[in-house]
């Protein structure tokens, strides 16, 4: 199979080998007695990235006693299967409510607010570049370290490649329109729907490869589905259309394509069980933002689709940013259910945690490691530099921000200047706005997100502003 890929030049690849040489030289003459510590295999890190996928985007139950979050028409038996051998969060969060601030959050651990549009400061898209981010981390952590990229990158900054970005293999600059984007004209049915049997393919044979070297690898593959347009493999439609439509969920298109999707995700899992390499493969699946509130040409549900969360994509309520988020792999407890809040931008610095990163990581990444959440049956604290994560699009769409801190949350619509408060504790549906019976949390949440804003210098100019993703 000939697979399209950006590979390292040679002298590269001889440098990494020269590299990785004199690292192990020196840890052997300067310190022998750590010698068989380094000896020890680097774990392996897999991201699986879904896009648009909803909360309740699948028939995994997020939480065991709500049967509300779930779908109750689509079915995922593979993702059912990864949360049984893993541990499902429930608060888990995208960075962004769209693709596009979501991907380049994980790559750097840093709150959309910090990058957002901030392409018209002077120097940004070049620091942009240059900036730590996972495969320069794990490059740092041991220069054994293998990075690839497969399916949708979609950072838009100065159109940057996972290439220069450090990645050593990826499919190039991707977008929407390389895997069946809103209005390509690709949608129904169709063979490799959503590029999904492609980029499984490019991902298989990258892991099988570097298996059989015995090189330790992060690969993230990103895929296309579910966003629109919908496409889907003719077989799986037949079978999904035999199934009773649900009062949340009821498009059997849409539900074919989620299953082509699991379907994907199951191949990758089969294949990691059959190298035996899961107790030293870590593996995280997440969506980019929440799913969408309408999908076109849908027949009516009685259900709003992302129930019981409110609103969804391109929103910064629940809907739009608390997304699935599995982790399994060595040391993480099969069938654990976490209710510690974990987001896109703690990967990074719990890559770092866990392939023995030495350096400092830089101050202004926003997340945390969770390794000692999922090495603790789901227990335990995410120590972040700051106490709470805020959510900003105040350049984008509904223009917005939010803060959760605790179980309380504040939002802020910008063109209205409306602020609510949110006890998620007691309300998931965020549909009890507590604040102005509680004014000194709102007040107290309110000024750390404006210092925060302020401190970063996030973009608040140009609100509302649309744009494709």
């Amino acid at each position: 199979m000939k697979h399209n890929s950006i590979r390292l030049s040679a002298l590269n690849n001889r440098l990494r080998v020269i590299i990785r040489l004199m690292a192990l030289s020196l840890i052997a003459v300067v310190h022998p007695g750590e010698a068989a510590d380094s000896a020890k295999p680097k774990p392996n890190f897999i991201l699986i990235l879904t896009d648009d996928q909803s909360w309740v985007g699948s028939s995994l139950q997020i939480i065991p006693d709500d049967p509300r979050t779930r779908s109750d028409y689509y079915l995922t038996p593979n993702i059912e299967r990864f949360a049984a051998m893993g541990m499902v969060f429930t608060q888990g969060y995208s960075p962004g409510a769209s693709c596009c601030p979501t991907r380049r959050s994980i790559q750097t651990g840093q709150m959309p607010a910090r990058h957002e549009y901030q392409a018209d400061r002077v120097g940004w898209t070049a620091a942009y570049r240059e900036q730590l981010n996972i495969p320069r981390m794990l490059a740092a952590a041991d220069p054994s370290y293998v990075t690839a990229h497969f399916g949708k990158w979609d950072h838009r900054y100065d159109e940057v490649t996972p290439h220069q970005q450090g990645y050593d293999f990826s499919d190039g600059y991707t977008g929407n329109g390389n895997g069946g984007g809103k209005n390509s004209g690709a949608g129904g049915a169709t063979p490799d729907p959503k590029r999904i049997d492609t980029i499984t393919d490019t991902a298989l044979h990258f892991i099988d490869r570097h298996h059989t070297q015995g090189t330790p690898f992060y690969l993230q593959l990103s895929h296309y589905a579910v966003h629109l347009d919908i496409q889907f493999n003719r077989s799986t439609f037949d079978l999904v259309k035999q199934n009773t439509p649900g009062r949340k969920h009821t498009m059997p298109e849409f539900a074919a394509m989620t299953a082509d999707l699991d379907a994907g995700i199951g191949r990758i899992l089969d294949r990691l069980i059959e190298l035996k390499i899961l107790d030293n493969t870590y593996v995280i699946l997440m969506s980019d933002n929440g799913g969408r509130t309408t999908i076109p040409k849908a027949p009516k549900s009685s259900e709003d689709l992302n129930a019981p969360l409110r609103d969804g994509k391109h929103s910064l309520y629940e809907g739009g940013v608390r997304v699935p988020f599995i982790v399994l792999g060595p040391g993480v407890k099969a069938g654990a259910v976490s209710t510690v809040p974990v987001a896109g931008v703690d990967i990074l610095p719990t890559l770092a945690d866990l392939s023995g990163f030495a350096g400092q990581l830089p101050t202004n990444i926003d997340g945390g490691s969770f390794r000692a959440v999922i090495h603790n049956g789901g227990v335990g604290k995410i120590q972040r530099p700051n106490p709470f994560l805020v959510f900003h699009q105040a350049v984008d769409r509904t223009a917005q921000s939010a803060i959760r801190l605790g179980d309380y949350k504040l939002v802020k619509t910008w063109k209205e200047n409306r602020i609510e408060l949110f006890d998620l504790s007691h309300d998931l549906s965020e549909k009890n706005d507590l604040s102005s019976t509680l004014p000194q949390k709102t007040s107290e949440l309110h000024g750390l997100l404006t210092k925060y804003l302020a401190d970063v210098g996030a973009e608040t100019r140009r609100t509302g502003k649309s744009k494709d993703d």
